[in-house]
């Protein structure tokens, strides 16, 4: 078993392993206690992993209250919150009791949120069932939902107890699915870890591809737990991959947008200078050669105006992060009236 440990005020521990599935009952028995749970997922999820999850959480003592919601962004809101929350407290749960999110990244980041609302907070724990959870969502402890279109507006700082990874559940993922968690560990790659990078154009352990990438998002977060700092360089990427998710209301998949985002961000880096080595051709292989999107029909203008709204906007000034070479990068504050001379579509 693969193990990452997390040192944020809250410390917890990451355990990788094929067919970890059916021991999380006696694995969060052996951290946590034995308690009663909430086992939240999406109807999906449900129908795929809630009946064996369920089953070994009680074999294991725990006493379960099994919660399912609608899947996808639209389902991503306060409503959906409210509605688990009302649920949990008509089954009696406490604040000595425990939420595990069983599921994408919706499902973490909406049960995360319902945890560290929840009574004013109880423990949860992350058990993602998509390769882009398990390397983003499941680890670092940002939990929110959506507000009028727009991503995460609405959210906290909420660390899991424990993290599970249990990566032969990828096998029920579509190409696309499986793709959107490569492009999360292609970002790692070329802002942290040239080494990674080049695993992903041949074949690899992935239990060996998500613990090296938890490996470096657990050191970000541990040194900037909320996010002021370093950790913003975790966003490659992102900026411009969430606007292109709003543009597109959602037809590209996160995974696919920042992808896009990635090549934009580097061409962007290499017209100003900020990047010395020219890698975009290998950066564009290797999102190609994982089955993801190299281009998006939208306008430079389109896309500004899309990013006004971006979470990391200050006033009249915006971060981006932005490759200085394969496996580094930096984040620098760029007025929204400059943006038009780094990103050109």
């Amino acid at each position: 078993m693969k193990h990452v440990h997390i040192h944020t005020k809250a410390p917890y521990d990451v355990l990788i392993e094929r067919g970890l599935l059916d021991s999380v009952g006696a694995l969060i028995g052996r951290g946590l206690g034995v308690l009663r749970i909430a086992l939240i997922s999406d109807e999906t999820v449900d129908r795929l992993y809630g009946e064996r999850v369920e089953h070994s959480l009680r074999s294991a003592g725990h006493r379960v209250l099994r919660l399912t919601f609608p899947g996808g962004e639209e389902n991503k809101t306060l409503e959906t919150v409210a509605c688990l929350q009302r649920a949990m407290l008509e089954g009696e749960i406490t604040r000595s009791d425990l939420i595990v999110a069983l599921g994408g990244g919706i499902t973490g980041d909406v049960a995360g949120f319902a945890a560290a609302t929840y009574l004013r907070g109880i423990r949860f724990v992350q058990i993602p069932t998509t390769l882009l959870a398990a390397l983003d969502s499941s680890v670092g402890g940002k939990t929110g939902v959506n507000l009028m279109g727009y991503k995460n507006q609405i959210g906290a700082f909420w660390q899991p107890s424990l993290a599970l990874c249990d990566p032969s559940v990828f096998a029920t993922l579509t190409e696309e699915q499986y793709a959107d968690g490569m492009a999360e560990a292609i970002k790692y790659g070329v802002a942290f870890d040239r080494g990674l990078f080049e695993m992903l154009y041949a074949d690899h352990d992935i239990e060996e591809v998500i613990r090296r990438a938890l490996t470096i998002k657990g050191d970000v977060v541990s040194a900037d737990e909320r996010d002021e700092g370093v950790r913003a360089l975790l966003n490659f990427g992102h900026t411009v991959g969430h606007a292109i998710e709003k543009l597109t209301e959602h037809e590209f998949t996160h995974g696919q947008a920042v992808a896009v985002g990635m090549i934009v961000a580097t061409r962007g880096a290499l017209r100003m200078g900020y990047c010395r080595e020219n890698f975009l051709d290998d950066l564009i292989g290797c999102i190609t050669y994982r089955g993801l999107p190299n281009a998006v029909i939208a306008t430079t203008e389109e896309l500004i105006s899309a990013m006004r709204s971006d979470k990391k906007r200050a006033g009249d000034e915006i971060t981006l992060i932005l490759p200085k070479r394969l496996g580094e990068c930096c984040a620098e504050r760029v007025p929204m009236s400059d943006l038009s001379k780094y990103f050109q579509i």
